[in-house]
């Protein structure tokens, strides 16, 4: 491990981490009294998937190779009905109220956002088999800091935000969360 190495991983991690600010973002929007607990834990949850995913990709490739394949092009797939799913329910949500309304992000909506927006990071560990599980464990964890940063960042943005557009910040998020979920799926699918 080298520079090279830290740099990489901190920039695989921004990469990765930009549809997880994009639903951190969302969900400031929704939430713009969210406590810095909540901020936290939503972000630290972001994190972990992002830190988790990769680890077991490479544990994957080093053992149940053939049958994580035979399911990795379903993956677009889930995500895209996920995020429509919670993204199509706050369009709804935003049309048949007078004012914005509150959604707070419950714990299963959380875990859904997390997988949906962590689940390409398999392919992280697929492409670093060749590295030893230490390698892999210290570039999972930069990439799990990284992601819980740019999270943080996002759900402070949310917030601010939130307050200047008030219902429309609701819509909005929706429309954020379905983007997600099909650009999700047409890079998948298309091999971008």
């Amino acid at each position: 491990m080298n520079f090279v190495f830290f740099l990489n991983s901190i920039l695989l991690g921004i990469g990765l981490a930009m549809d997880a600010f994009s639903v951190s973002l969302v969900n400031g929007f929704n939430e713009p009294k969210m406590t810095i607990g909540r901020l936290s834990s939503i972000a630290g949850t972001f994190g972990c998937y992002q830190f988790f995913m990769p680890l077991l990709g490479w544990f994957c490739v080093h053992t149940i190779t053939s049958k994580i394949q035979a399911v990795q092009p379903i993956i677009p797939y889930i995500a895209l009905v996920l995020l429509l799913l919670i993204g199509g329910k706050m369009i709804v949500e935003s049309f048949q109220r007078k004012e914005k309304p509150v959604y707070k992000t419950g714990f299963w909506v959380l875990m859904v956002q997390g997988i949906a927006t962590s689940i390409d990071a398999i392919s992280v560990g697929f492409t670093n088999a060749e590295s030893t599980f230490f390698e892999a464990l210290i570039e999972a964890l930069i990439i799990g800091i990284v992601t819980y940063g740019i999270c943080v960042l996002g759900l402070i943005l949310g917030k601010r935000f939130s307050v200047i557009l008030g219902k429309k910040a609701f819509l909005l998020g929706g429309i954020i969360l379905i983007s997600i979920g099909i650009e999700i799926f047409l890079c998948g699918i298309l091999g971008g």
